[in-house]
């Protein structure tokens, strides 16, 4: 017999529910975040592989692992343009060492006759800082490398989970569709399709978005004038991918090399330029390109991102939108959770938007002889 829980005990149940959810994100955080990198690979090259597969008359397992290796091919060649670009960086170091070096002497003379600090004090400013930076560099040195053995790691399992997710999608729906009712069957499919073609549709609109958002700040630097446009151009298409946080990182980056390279001649210049890509880009590209496919309003983006984030680090950052759009996609198919699913999309999905009470006494009608809406 079915009891009706009070609110209070309901809450209690979500609060808990939540807890758990968080605390096994982050326990898991080694596992879980290159699981759903995979799974939004596997969703990508899904029909890649099934057009190897049937047209080519190749085994499933081939199929897959070639799916797999076109991808890595295509990372490794845009870490090799990004490569290149860092290389030329690296060659004119002497020379962007003495424009840096140059830049700050006329920085410490401006600070001197507008604030009246004299360039002795800054001096000993900045040697404080850099003595303390210099007591913690075998530390920050020995994370570093850490760091970049376990993003190697990182990067292996995503590959290896992709092949996997490839090779037994079909044991995996069959799995999801057998783990709940017979009557609730077609509903799974559905979610699975949506799932299939939404995200599929979200991460190559958002790959369009990053080719044309970084071709654009390639050509606009360029006729500036500024010397690697390219390399600041391609950090920017990247950068692009993180929603709100990732254009201020583009655009701080840009600032040091132009400051660097160019002085403060060209910086309002860069700035405004990056700036004005970001402001079409987030009014025209971002709508007509992703917004379409997948709405989810600038509150739960900001909050998806942040919570990302502080669970998962930077690979949060990029997984915050995908897992929301998942998850929208699912509470949008079960009638118990649709609130949450009308919660994270967007005003404008609404067909026929219920007006507010303070509206409708606004326009001097009585709330409680409104009909209600059916």
């Amino acid at each position: 017999m079915y009891l009706k829980q009070p609110f209070y005990t309901k809450l209690a149940m979500v609060l808990v529910s939540l807890i758990a959810l968080f605390y096994i994100a982050m326990w898991g955080k080694s596992f879980l975040a290159p699981l759903i990198f995979a799974l939004l690979f596997a969703v990508l090259l899904l029909p890649v592989a099934n057009f190897i597969e049937r047209r080519c008359r190749i085994p499933r397992s081939m199929a897959s692992l070639l799916s797999v290796f076109l991808l890595v091919l295509s990372l490794v060649g845009l870490l090799y343009l990004v490569g290149m670009q860092i290389s030329s960086l690296a060659e004119d170091w002497p020379q962007f060492k003495q424009q840096v070096l140059t830049s700050v002497t006329d920085l410490q003379l401006w600070i001197s006759q507008k604030f009246h600090v004299r360039i002795k004090q800054q001096n000993n400013y900045v040697n404080n800082a850099i003595s303390r930076l210099l007591e913690t560099g075998s530390s920050v040195v020995g994370s570093t490398l850490v760091s970049l053995s376990s993003l190697l790691l990182f990067l292996v399992f995503i590959m290896i989970d992709t092949f996997f997710f490839l090779y037994y999608r079909r044991l995996i729906v069959r799995f999801l569709v057998a783990a709940f009712k017979e009557e609730n069957a077609v509903i799974v499919y559905d979610i699975i399709a949506q799932i299939q073609t939404k995200i599929r549709q979200y991460i190559l609109g958002l790959l369009l978005e990053m080719v044309i958002v970084a071709a654009a700040t390639c050509l606009a630097l360029w006729i500036l004038g500024i010397k690697y446009a390219i390399l600041l151009g391609l950090l920017t298409g990247l950068f692009n991918i993180i929603p709100y946080i990732g254009i201020f990182t583009a655009l701080c980056l840009s600032t040091l090399v132009t400051f660097a390279t160019a002085g403060t001649a060209k910086l309002l210049l860069v700035i405004g330029t990056v700036l004005g890509i970001h402001l079409v880009d987030s009014n025209v590209l971002l709508p007509v390109i992703v917004g379409s496919k997948v709405r989810i309003n600038a509150l739960i983006t900001v909050f998806g991102v942040i919570v990302g984030e502080a669970v998962w680090g930077i690979p949060g950052t990029f997984l915050a939108i995908p897992v929301i759009a998942i998850a929208k996609i699912i509470f949008d198919r079960i009638d118990s959770l649709k609130p949450w699913g009308m919660l994270f999309g967007d005003e404008r999905d609404e067909k026929h938007p219920e007006p507010l009470k303070e509206e409708i006494k606004e326009e001097g009608h009585d709330v409680t002889a409104a009909p209600e809406r059916k």
